[in-house]
């Protein structure tokens, strides 16, 4: 197997350092747009299989160029979701296969944007299906832990668990704590603000797909380990569509622990327009203002000697259990950021992420 990862930044510098510990491949590619950053991660790595180069992963035609010159089997897609799809179309014209941890981004709907769904995540890459079949190749996405991880939950679940299952609401929470700032996201903000702004999904059997309120509906969840309870909230994620294509529910839901300044910000952020990823002109300059959010905030790479505190992602199925009765479980992990820092030096949360994709590749 030769893999070529795209993306080295938080996610993707832990998936590194995971696949660095286990033998199941020949080669592994590094990419990044900033071919230092790629290179300063195999230093790191100290391991001869693995190489770095610069990729603008908004090219699909670099993507396949570069699967083809490296002799590449396997692309892992490790970057922030508007570059699924160069990379996903990239991987299929080189031949390769192809793993990402979040799906094509949705588009709301034009008229009742919080009532119908329109485009939703994953709606461009399952267009391709029967195409990727064709050819033979396989293309897993939305395999890293939420989703990825929690829908392996969601199968087991229902194959072992249960008899018949009312609700699978996948459930997120932490306590981690990023001491020296007021304030600072442990993952990607371009990907926070995309899911958390916009309309949530949820799936009901008598319904299908439908959309709501950024932050509707919100509900205490305790969570294990010693996170407690949270207030959770809707937010989209790909779980929910993910889930109904293979499982059989009546309810299908996904909430995130927020936090109230964290909801805040993000509604700010949203008043004033710096949720937008449409370029703006400032002087002789034009700019997304989301990109300059992202750039004035700290790296999540940089966070992990600041933080503490554990991460918890999961999924709550509720329902009637093999021998008839009500059942309610909650399959989860959870990561100490204690752990993963003193283990591979990288923070809980994008570790968590890294983890799955790199269990699957193997797999």
């Amino acid at each position: 197997m030769r893999i070529l990862q795209i993306g080295a930044g938080g996610v993707g510098s832990s998936a590194a350092l995971i696949a660095a510990r286990r033998d199941f491949f020949e080669h592994y590619l590094i990419a990044d747009y900033d071919g230092a950053r790629a290179s300063d991660l195999v230093a790191r790595i100290g391991d001869s299989r693995f190489s770095g180069i610069g990729l603008d992963a908004s090219d699909a035609d670099a993507v396949t160029e570069a699967c083809r010159a490296n002799g590449i089997t396997h692309v892992l897609n490790v970057v922030d979701p508007r570059f699924v799809m160069p990379i996903f179309n990239g991987a299929f014209a080189a031949g390769a296969g192809y793993l990402d941890t979040a799906m094509s981004l949705s588009h709301r709907h034009p008229d009742k944007p919080y009532e119908l769904a329109h485009i939703k995540l994953g709606d461009d890459q399952f267009a391709q299906a029967d195409k990727w079949e064709a050819a033979g190749q396989l293309a897993l996405v939305g395999i890293g832990v939420e989703p990825g991880l929690a829908d392996v939950f969601a199968r087991y679940a229902a194959d072992h668990l249960f008899s018949e299952i009312d609700e699978m609401g996948v459930r997120d929470a932490s306590n981690l704590v990023v001491e020296g700032y007021d304030f600072a996201p442990s993952f990607s903000i371009w990907t926070v603000i995309e899911e958390c702004l916009n309309p949530p999904v949820i799936w009901e059997k008598d319904r299908g797909w439908f959309t709501t309120e950024p932050f509707s509906e919100p509900e205490v969840f305790d969570f294990p380990e010693g996170i407690g309870p949270v207030e959770c909230v809707n937010v989209e994620h790909e779980e929910v569509l993910l889930m109904p294509r293979w499982v059989d529910a009546k309810r299908v839901t996904f909430k995130f622990g927020l936090g109230d300044e964290f909801i805040e910000v993000l509604q700010v952020l949203n008043k004033l327009g710096l949720d937008k990823t449409e370029p703006v002109k400032v002087r002789d300059v034009s700019v997304s203002p989301r990109d300059v959010v992202a750039a004035c905030l700290p790296d999540p790479l940089a966070l992990g000697p600041h933080m503490t505190g554990k991460t918890c992602a999961g999924l709550w199925v509720t329902g009637t259990g093999k021998d008839g009765k009500p059942r309610d479980v909650y399959l989860y992990h959870v990561a100490d950021n204690a752990w993963t820092m003193q283990e591979y030096k990288a923070q809980a949360v994008v570790w968590q992420t890294a983890m799955n994709p790199v269990v699957a590749l193997e797999l």
